[in-house]
């Protein structure tokens, strides 16, 4: 995961209006947002965008139509506030995930049991007074304050964050508005790159693009069989379907699973992948040149992959202590 300072000698203004009692305010930023000279820390994230899931692009601006003016009005909201307190776009991201969810980006005053405002918050859990929690200002600010201190929340995926923060019993919705989340980061908060990475980052929106490309390419392939040495387009062996499907995106990894272990693009440990990255087994694991297999994980506990002689391209679940699995997966075009 790479944290990059937003330096751009172009400025970027951007204007976001936002209701309070019927009067409009006006926040301005710029790509090198700084508040008493301090700049704010963007942190890129290869699971952000519409990337991750299908459609997702259409999906997040068909979602984000469907948004009336209060709706909007909390989103510009949560972004202005985000930016006063000198947080990453994710965090803004997370916030507007969870308040979809939990309300549909409504300071309600009901809910759940006591559960009241944007995200639901219960007085009886600690979130505050009724009328705290019912206060967008102050129920933002406090969803913000919480989610600062979810253990390593920039290098988790944005549902996965704000599940952290809310604990619900239903963890995996908070995922559905991923797309439309990234679609207003662009629209209202004016950022070009809703990743995070900000201008001078290229090579890691390239990897975050190129993953759901490469996604969907493999996906294609579904049913398709293995092939020792196999390089499509009618069937595959597990490393040459990842260099092709990294290839339709642009991004150049090597032939063989262990070349690409060591040489395929960035480490990360195995835990903390993320939809697109390669995962590696090895019959030793201290050795990467014993690496044997290799797949792109999907999210979910779940990776595709070629198997072996006699099955064919599937969705397989992962076994995370399986003793050859390796310790490290690769993130390619980063």
């Amino acid at each position: 995961m790479r944290v990059m300072l937003l330096i751009g000698a172009l400025a970027m203004i951007v204007v976001i209006a936002v209701a309070t009692s019927g009067v409009s305010q006006v926040v301005s930023n710029s790509t090198n947002p700084a508040v008493g000279g301090n700049v704010m820390k963007m942190s890129c994230n290869a699971a952000i965008g519409p990337w991750t899931i299908k459609g997702g692009e259409a999906k997040g601006q068909a979602d984000a139509a469907r948004l009336n003016e209060e709706q909007r009005n909390i989103v510009a909201r949560i972004i202005s506030i985000g930016q006063e307190r000198q947080l990453p776009p994710l965090a803004w991201q997370i916030a507007i995930q969870a308040g979809m969810t939990e309300s549909g980006l409504r300071p309600l005053n009901y809910g759940d049991r006591d559960s009241l405002g944007i995200f639901q918050m219960r007085p009886s859990m600690g979130w505050g007074t009724p009328a705290e929690v019912i206060d967008p200002t102050y129920a933002i600010n406090k969803f913000y304050d919480v989610l600062l201190k979810v253990p390593d929340w920039e290098n988790k995926r944005p549902g996965d964050s704000a599940q952290a923060v809310e604990r619900s019993a239903f963890p995996d919705r908070y995922h559905n508005w991923e797309p439309m989340a990234t679609f207003l980061l662009s629209e209202l908060g004016q950022i070009s790159d809703p990743a995070g990475c900000g201008s001078g980052a290229g090579e890691f929106l390239l990897a975050s693009n190129a993953a759901g490309i490469a996604i969907e390419f493999t996906k294609q392939q579904l049913g398709e069989p293995y092939l020792w040495g196999g390089n499509g387009p009618d069937a595959w062996d597990c490393s040459g379907i990842l260099v092709k499907a990294f290839g339709a995106a642009g991004v150049s990894i090597p032939r063989v699973a262990n070349d690409q272990y060591e040489k395929g693009g960035a480490h990360l440990p195995v835990r903390d992948a993320q939809a697109g990255d390669l995962i590696f087994w090895a019959t030793d694991t201290s050795n990467p040149r014993t690496v044997h297999h290799v797949a792109m994980y999907l999210g979910g506990d779940e990776y595709i992959h070629a198997p072996q002689t006699g099955d064919v391209v599937k969705i397989s679940k992962i076994n995370w202590d399986y003793y050859e699995l390796m310790p490290l997966a690769v993130r390619p075009g980063v």
